[in-house]
């Protein structure tokens, strides 16, 4: 090849380099086409005006029950509902992870309501009156308003709920008079009951009872309202049910919510942001259920419950929780990490991926799935966040154990080996793969934070400092590669495909391949109208990639790019057509909406966006990212480190930011230039 070739040849090779770059930053969006609206007490609304018939499905749950909805509006304007009951706590045999009873009533299975005697819902028997849906509202309840031009005597608001500590969920119909005539309304009576097998019940035989309640006839005088409702509850004893009060389950319900949201609010001047934070932190805490085990945050997706997982709940929520200020929250987190520290032992042998039904059996399917590494880095950053030294004492044998499992795993190259990964054999992770090298890399940084505030010996701190370093380096030369023309990494050994999990090192604060990452992650080879492929080329997406990508391209510097992909995430899962929570995948279990992605949602912007790595009981960096669209943001009643304060960022000139910490009605102001650290101390 002569000189003018070679030079032809850069010249070319320069240009499709260039071309990649402005491609990645310019990846055009899929256009967005809302079905549900925003509105001002947080909720959202789908007002039904067209493009039918749409189906979609969500689940509420509470301490003794989770509920499962799917809904479908047909062409017509009908709502039809199926309904699932999931009773957590009450069990067949043998043990096993989907050993809960749960029961599913569709339409037909209601008890049939008249209005001046005329049937309500024809789909129930014939000839009754067509009534279709005027709008559906999610906010911690369903709440479905119907038609008014057609059934003019009254408004009929249907509203569907899980109760807050009983193993009970109710369904209500709140009649209102809004002729100048008194109205006839009936809810007939109707109950019914099946009993489970005795031989293959779990403790007792276990009866699930639907059933009216307050129902009857009644005269509705001019602006009167009487509400129906149905429930649905299991027992043991059938013989002495509890009396129900849909208007108190309502109350405790709501107040629950309040509860979930008053700590921890995001305040940006994106509405969409700030209302997917919201409900994402419901999600969060409502999945958490109280078994004989404790509390136990669950998954949820009419599979996972009463019991914990050392990804879903170790590593994704639980750190959340430690600045959501929620006390089940708190209390459900170290009670897995107890359930988990029981199962240590000398000879270290790998923990149980998951314990379940109720903490009374595991689940080991899939080996070591680098659990150990996903304990230690959640346990770490948990204990350091809540900032109570005697949790943390509790806490470092389970993390130093999980440590020193990793240690004995590395191989020859100096990074640590396990059978799968999270995904379970899903696609292939190799003899060792990115995702627990990044997490094992974590744990040892907080680790070293920890032990110091623990006080522990300053030849133990320094090691794990050092096997951090010694990890970096290991990782990079491992799992460093180009793949697709990305200068980016490897998910393992023999790996040649773009895969999401590609984003692990930029959380973990690891960003000699940010921009070949940044590139790769937003590139038509990986991103999809639903967030990340798992692999290019391959059409399924599990949320929880999507979720660790956005948080890590933010923590790379990289804030435009990431909020421009944030803010097309958010409105999709908030406002399109499957709402309003993160899911966990697709096509596996139909984009369910398992709570602990929730988590990784509100941790985008504690640990994403404004930049909060905690350091001590009561200390953290803070690199707050403020987009240039932006002139402030806060996260406001902050429980973490110990105390509860506020923090604030305000643009102060073109390359400085204001950060502001108010704690006890004092401020405490730091100037840092835009994409700086600031150590923080409250």
């Amino acid at each position: 090849m002569n000189f003018c070739s070679r030079k032809h040849c850069l010249i070319i090779l320069v240009f499709l380099v260039q071309l990649r770059l402005v491609s990645a930053q310019q990846l055009v969006l899929p256009q967005q086409n809302n079905r549900w609206a925003l509105q001002p007490d947080g909720s959202i609304t789908w007002h039904i005006n067209g493009r039918l018939p749409h189906a979609d499905h969500i689940e509420m749950s509470g301490e003794k029950v989770s509920l499962w909805i799917a809904y479908n509006v047909d062409a017509e304007g009908l709502c039809h509902l199926s309904r699932t009951v999931v009773f957590p706590t009450f069990r067949t045999l043998p043990d096993d992870t989907r050993s809960h009873i749960a029961y599913t009533f569709d339409d037909n299975a209601l008890p049939r309501m008249y209005v001046d005697d005329k049937l309500l819902w024809p789909d129930v028997a014939k000839g009754g009156i067509n009534l279709p849906a005027k709008s559906i509202n999610q906010h911690g309840f369903m709440r479905i308003a119907y038609r008014s031009d057609i059934l003019k005597q009254v408004r009929i608001e249907h509203s569907l709920f899980p109760s807050t500590d009983k193993p009970i969920a109710i369904e209500t119909y709140r009649f209102t008079n809004v002729s100048d005539k008194p109205v006839s309304v009936v809810m007939e009576h109707l109950k019914r009951e099946v009993t489970t097998d005795t031989l293959k019940s779990k403790g007792a035989p276990h009866t699930v009872i639907m059933q009216s309640v307050n129902d009857g006839r009644k005269i509705l005088r001019p602006g009167q309202s009487y509400t129906f409702a149905i429930n649905y509850q299991a027992t043991d004893h059938p013989q002495s049910l509890l009396p129900v009060r849909p208007d108190l389950e309502e109350q405790e319900r709501q107040h629950r919510i309040d509860e979930i949201l008053a700590p921890l609010q995001l305040k940006t001047p994106d509405s969409v942001l700030n209302a997917m934070f919201a409900f994402a932190k419901i999600r969060a805490t409502e999945s958490i259920f109280k078994t004989k085990g404790g509390y136990m945050h669950g998954p949820g997706g009419l599979s996972y419950y009463a019991a914990v997982w050392a990804n879903d709940q170790a590593e994704y929520v639980n750190p959340y929780f430690a600045f959501s200020g929620d006390r089940i929250g708190n209390l459900s987190a170290m009670n897995a990490y107890r359930l988990f520290a029981g199962y240590m032992n000398p000879d270290y042998q790998p923990l149980p991926s998951s314990i379940v039904a109720e903490g009374d059996t595991v689940w080991k399917g899939a080996g070591d799935r680098g659990d150990q590494a996903m304990i230690a880095y959640g346990a770490s950053r948990y204990a350091l966040t809540l900032g109570n030294a005697d949790s943390a004492k509790k806490l470092w044998p389970l993390i130093s154990w999980c440590l020193e499992y990793n240690r004995r795993q590395m191989n020859q190259q100096g990074v640590v080996e396990s059978q799968s990964d999270e995904l379970e054999g899903r696609f292939p992770s190799g003899k060792a793969n990115l995702s627990t090298n990044g997490l094992y890399y974590d744990a040892l940084i907080s680790a070293s934070f920890l032990a110091q505030q623990l006080r522990l010996p300053k030849n133990e701190i320094k090691q794990y400092t050092k096997r951090a370093a010694a990890l970096k380096d290991a990782i990079e030369k491992y799992f460093g590669a180009d793949i697709a023309g990305y200068h980016t990494y490897k998910y393992y050994e023999t790996n040649t495909q773009l895969r999401s999990w590609i984003c692990v090192p930029l959380t973990m604060g690891i960003y000699d391949r940010s921009r070949g990452t940044i590139d790769a992650l937003f590139s038509h080879e990986l991103w999809t109208a639903d967030g990340l492929a798992t692999q290019a080329g391959n059409g399924t997406f599990w949320d929880r990639s999507t979720l660790y990508a956005l948080r890590g391209v933010l923590q790379a510097g990289e804030t435009e790019q990431a909020v421009r992909f944030l803010k097309y995430y958010s409105q999709r899962r908030l406002l399109g057509e499957h709402v309003p929570y993160a899911v966990e995948a697709y096509p596996e279990g139909n984009q369910r909406h398992l709570s602990a992605e929730s988590g990784l949602y509100c941790r985008i912007f504690t640990e994403g966006l404004f930049g909060m790595r905690p350091t001590g009981f009561n200390s953290f960096y803070c690199i707050p990212r403020l987009p240039h669209a932006w002139d402030h943001m806060s996260l406001e009643n902050i429980h973490a480190f110990g105390t509860v304060f506020d923090l604030a960022v305000k643009r102060k000139d073109a390359s400085h930011l204001l950060v502001t910490i108010t704690r006890n009605d004092h401020s405490y102001r730091y100037v840092v230039k835009n994409g700086d650290a600031v150590k923080i101390s409250v």
